[in-house]
């Protein structure tokens, strides 16, 4: 039996506004008080997601760039999205505001599924709205290596790969709590704790928390979440180290959303009115986005001598999710005699949509890597195998009835009919990697890496509404080479060539066969430059990405495999002390292309496939006084672009927006107040096929943390 509680109306309000359409269509020290210093913006100098070693960023042959814990809360991020907001190459506002889910897009392409990862394990999703939440407050790190990565993690989107680094246990005694007030009674308080557990530190323990108490920015639904992730680290020997890893998320809201039609915002109606930027377009008596979430897990490494070691890293997770909301508001034609009739654009109709999903999912790697040397050349070998495995249980809605809402005098709940479901079964989707890595290096100066890997894949659809089995099997080979060159001043300039897969679950209905994957394959050149002797890291990369084999439908609807996308783009990247205490970073993209270049539809082609601007600049700086205060401020800037499928009758303006932060240190007290969208701007993020996206409204974060 169902439970189809999901789509019923709560007895009290518990939501807010509507849905995204492209959701729906398939769809980032001192002894006495250890290092607080959330001013700082100084880049981290060792990523693993670009090679799943232990690598310098400056000896990585591809564009990569982390964001750690201290400029999360310095530029008062309160999620991962918001946390890459000053990173080249990504998108954060391409859907608007939207309470449910991390909208990110990454060198042109939507980095939404198959989904991020954590601590290098996906966190995967299959396109649907049960997706896995991470917390900024229990990470460490953001990774993000842009471009196509499936050598090493198997089946990825072409844009990248997002990599959430959980904190772990460490020898220093940590001991915070922290309390937070802001916007939309927001009412936090966190704790992190850490340190040995005995005399010889060989056993260390975390604790990571939170809970919040919140309203949405509008309809007075709630925003409540609680996060709790108890770690432990055991080292047995010097050459063994053991990480239990375990985080426990429950999120109970509403769904905010803030689009409307595109006849009413970017242009007027046909009679010249706008609809009202502060309407709530669902129903706070029915919009619910409910999620439960529990990840467990280990990271495991022996090292036998000074040639080889493994590595093991495994997580099972488990997550429960009761969505449901109005969406997608279009004006409801009252008058079809007199088109230009007032109320014709006076009320909105509204789609029924909901969904309850329960998914199990099970990450393993395994991993053997051996140092190797022969005169002047060295070796890192890395040799893998992981495996993937999910359950989805998912019965999904579309359609049904709703009241019209008045969009200047909004009244609030009646009766709402979900329709029957559309799709409703269990899919299960799996996928074994095998994969070699070989990292290079001559002369102390030259690395060269070179990257193979062998996939198989397959999704499995049980459909309870026919009860039919479908059936999707893909296997892909990927590659991977990059050549780079060291200075001893610091300079490194390299090329790389990487390739990608994604299987895409169409049946090609001619054939009634499976069609092949999706595939992706970039080439990239660049120059980093680290100083010695200094923190400071600049970046310059070039790239042409190609995303083949798009399914693509022609005018008679029927699905081709014969589409592709391109983006070319330059992005750079600085992170530099520019004196003591003053932390500057500055991004900017520039894509001179990111278009449909083949497609079954002629009238596609030559068209952006998603809205890309063509320049993107962000800058950031922050200054520590000397008597303990501190500022910091930030700018985001985005060109005008023509939407989604170029389908805009004018161009959307382009858009800059200010963040500010001010803060204050007295002995073991932290002091932070953030405002995000300083001036309130209210604009438009981006639009698509007759919809437009607003952005965040401003928030104000006050943050007191204290440690001992």
């Amino acid at each position: 039996m169902h439970d189809d509680s999901a789509f019923a109306q709560p007895s009290s309000p518990t939501a807010v506004p509507d849905a995204d359409e492209h959701a729906a269509n398939g769809a980032t020290a001192d002894a006495v008080l250890p290092a607080v210093n959330v001013t700082a913006t100084r880049a981290n100098k060792r990523a693993s997601a670009g090679t799943k070693t232990d690598t310098a960023v400056i000896e990585t042959p591809q564009s990569i760039s982390i964001i750690d814990a201290k400029r999360i809360a310095a530029i008062g991020a309160l999620t991962a999205e918001q946390a890459l907001g000053y990173t080249p190459g990504v998108g954060i506002t391409h859907y608007g505001s939207d309470s449910r889910f991390n909208w990110i897009v990454l060198r042109g392409f939507d980095a939404y599924s198959p989904g991020f990862y954590l601590d290098g394990l996906p966190l995967r999703n299959n396109g649907t709205w049960g997706v896995w939440q991470t917390e900024n407050y229990g990470t460490e790190q953001i990774e993000v290596l842009r471009g196509p990565a499936s050598v090493l993690y198997g089946q990825t989107g072409p844009g990248g790969v997002i990599n959430v680094v959980s904190k772990k246990p460490e020898e220093t005694p940590l001991h915070e709590v922290q309390f937070q007030l802001g916007s939309y009674d927001r009412r936090q308080i966190a704790g992190d704790f850490s340190g040995p557990l005995n005399a010889d530190h060989s056993l260390l323990y975390r604790v990571t928390g939170l809970a919040r108490n919140a309203e949405l920015p509008a309809g007075g639904m709630p925003d409540n979440r609680y996060f709790l992730a108890p770690a432990l680290t055991w080292r047995p020997t010097e050459d063994t180290t053991l990480n239990l890893l375990s985080s426990f998320t429950r999120v109970h809201a509403g769904v905010y959303n803030r689009f409307f039609p595109q006849s009413g915002t970017l242009v007027p109606t046909p009679i010249g009115t706008k609809i009202p930027t502060s309407l709530f377009a669902g129903d706070p008596h029915f919009n619910r986005f409910d999620q439960d979430q529990q990840l467990i897990g280990y990271q495991f490494e022996h090292r036998f001598n000074e040639t080889w070691g493994v590595r093991q890293n495994l997580r099972y997770g488990h997550l429960k999710l009761r969505y449901a909301q109005l969406w997608g508001p279009q004006f409801a034609t009252l008058n079809a005699d007199d088109p230009l009739d007032p109320i014709n654009f006076r009320y909105l109709s509204r789609t029924v949509f909901g969904s309850r999903e329960n998914t199990a999912a099970l990450a393993l790697d395994n991993q053997v890597e051996g140092d190797l040397v022969f005169g002047e050349w060295q070796h890192k070998l890395l040799f893998g195998l992981d495996y993937q495995r999910l359950r989805l249980d998912q019965t999904t809605v579309y359609g049904g009835t709703a009241p019209l809402l008045d969009i200047y005098a909004p009244v609030y709940g009646g009766p709402i009919v979900p329709s029957a479901p559309y799709v409703d079964g269990i899919t299960r989707l799996s996928q074994t990697g095998l994969y070699v890595q070989d990292q290079i290096r001559w002369n102390e100066r030259w690395l060269l890496t070179l990257g193979g890997r062998f996939d198989r894949a397959s999704s499995v659809l049980d459909s309870r509404l026919d009860g039919t089995t479908t059936r999707f099997p893909d296997h892909k080979f990927s590659g991977r080479a990059g050549l780079l060159y060291v200075t001893p001043d610091g300079w490194a300039p390299y090329v790389s060539y990487t390739e990608s897969f994604s299987p895409t679950a169409t049946i090609d209905p001619r054939t009634g066969i499976p069609f092949k994957p999706e595939t992706g394959r970039q080439y990239e050149a660049g120059i980093r430059y680290q100083p010695p002797g200094r923190n400071e890291t600049y970046s310059a990369a070039v790239f042409d990405v190609r995303r083949q084999n798009y399914i693509t439908s022609d005018q008679q609807f029927i699905p081709r495999q014969t589409g592709e996308v391109g983006v070319r783009g330059l992005e750079l990247e600085a992170n530099v002390e520019l004196i003591p205490r003053l932390n500057f970073t500055a991004a900017y993209t520039y894509t001179q292309r990111a278009v449909i270049t083949a497609s079954s539809n002629p009238a596609e082609i030559g068209k952006q496939l998603m809205a890309v601007p063509r320049n993107a600049l962000s800058l950031w700086a922050d200054y520590a006084f000397d008597n303990g205060f501190r500022a910091g401020l930030g700018a985001r800037y985005g060109s005008s672009t023509r939407g989604d499928g170029a389908t805009t009758p004018i161009p959307i303006p382009a858009a800059t927006v200010f963040d500010a932060m001010l803060g204050y240190r007295l002995e073991r007290w932290d002091f932070a107040l953030n405002l995000r969208n300083l001036a309130n701007k209210t604009y438009l993020t981006n639009c698509g096929y007759g919809t437009c996206y607003y952005a965040d409204r401003r928030t104000t974060i006050a943050t007191a943390s204290y440690r001992w």
